[in-house]
């Protein structure tokens, strides 16, 4: 039986995080992992989860199951973040707990189809995980251009493929801090995406696994605001893997927004059903610590606090790196109004392999760069870099 299975191609990602770990140069940078890192490459515990962590120790009386939506108070909690204070202009919203981002993206595309969803059209590049989801499920998607060469989304080709499409097609669209590119929306391209998908009809999926690593949680959601109070009904695929530190926990959230609250009810009775045949029900540890820290203002204070130290850092390379402008054969200068974790340089898969094996440098071939592998005391050395390997 298991002979007829084909080998699969390793993830080149994790191939990348071997090679930077067999590597023996001290001055090595890691751009490749995308995690946040401090000025000290470290990837620490924020503060406000350690003292939510110590509360369920000393609180938790039970480990028993909660049942396929999950931790209903984390959800909950996360609602006004999310949606903010005057959501009640998008209707009825109803949400679970899940794995990660990842298990709401799955979640999300598996509704999807059942509902009789035939084509899901998604900007390029994307997070590499989105096309596997939707492969594993034999969901078709299309492409289309998400940036153009000057460092801008491309607000032409979202639109066309939004006009375009068929009676039974979705869009996908990342909230903000678009991953792999930083490249965001303005406000007024969300606008007009609201019209056009109120226009046609299309459903709308948005997937938000960085909201405050932008600009701030409120501004970072204001793009899915906008198009939310357009539509009659949209998914909405949230992570607090990357805004609470929580990686290894999986810590996610699905939520359904719909005008007609029968609607509402009958997905989100097929989405339970969806969820308990694929996880039965959600790792319950990361999301209890999450809302302990929502439900306390004290420790809410503090994670907002630790969330701006990290977007500031990130900012503050952003901003040395567009000053450094023309680069070589490189010009730096739009990453400075990129956004979240990721851009993307414009180099070709021969000059990734220089700049790793010239420099100690590793990147994705694709030429994603994790802005947090960056610190004030390698900057310099990756500017330099970049300048030898595209000059």
């Amino acid at each position: 039986m298991l002979n007829r299975l084909e080998t699969q191609s390793p993830d080149a990602l994790l191939a990348l995080i071997k090679l930077h770990a067999a590597d023996p140069r001290p001055d090595k940078i890691d751009l490749g992992v995308g995690v946040y890192r401090t000025g000290q490459g470290d990837t620490p515990v924020f503060a406000s989860i350690k003292a939510a962590e110590q509360k369920l120790v000393d609180t938790q009386n039970s480990k028993s199951y909660l049942g396929p939506e999950g931790d209903t108070g984390f959800v909950a909690a996360l609602v006004p973040y999310v949606f903010g204070e005057d959501r009640s202009r998008f209707g009825h919203i109803a949400g679970m707990q899940t794995p990660g981002g990842t298990g709401a993206v799955r979640l999300a595309a598996a509704l999807v189809q059942k509902a009789g969803l035939e084509r899901l059209h998604m900007g390029t590049p994307s997070w590499p995980n989105h096309a596997q989801i939707f492969g594993d499920i034999a969901l078709e998607f299309v492409p289309f251009e998400h940036a153009n060469a000057d460092g801008t989304a491309n607000l032409d080709a979202v639109l066309s493929a939004i006009r375009n499409a068929g009676p039974n097609d979705g869009v996908l669209l990342h909230g903000c801090c678009h991953n792999p590119t930083g490249v965001d929306y303005t406000a007024d391209q969300w606008e007009a995406i609201g019209d056009a998908i109120a226009e046609t009809g299309i459903f709308p999926i948005i997937d938000t696994a960085y909201q405050g690593l932008g600009h701030g949680l409120e501004e970072d959601a204001a793009g899915l605001h906008s198009v939310l109070a357009k539509v009659p009904e949209a998914f909405i695929c949230y992570s607090c893997d990357k805004n609470f530190g929580m990686y290894r926990d999986r810590v996610g959230a699905f939520y359904i927004m719909a005008k007609d609250e029968d609607v509402l009810d009958k997905a989100f009775s097929n989405a339970n059903a969806l969820a308990r045949a694929s996880w039965s029900m959600p790792p319950d540890h990361g999301g209890a610590a999450v809302r302990l820290i929502l439900e306390d203002d004290a420790l809410t204070q503090m994670w907002l606090d630790e969330l701006e130290t990290m977007r500031t850092r990130m900012r503050q390379v952003r901003d040395r790196l567009a000053a450094a402008g023309q680069t070589g054969g490189v010009d730096l200068t739009p990453l400075g109004t990129q956004n979240g974790l990721f851009s993307v340089l414009p180099v070709s898969k021969e000059q990734v392999a220089q700049l790793r094996d010239d420099h100690g440098i590793y990147m994705a071939g694709s030429g994603r760069l994790n802005i947090a592998g960056l610190t004030m005391d390698n900057i310099d050395k990756f500017i330099a870099a970049v300048a030898e390997v595209t000059g």
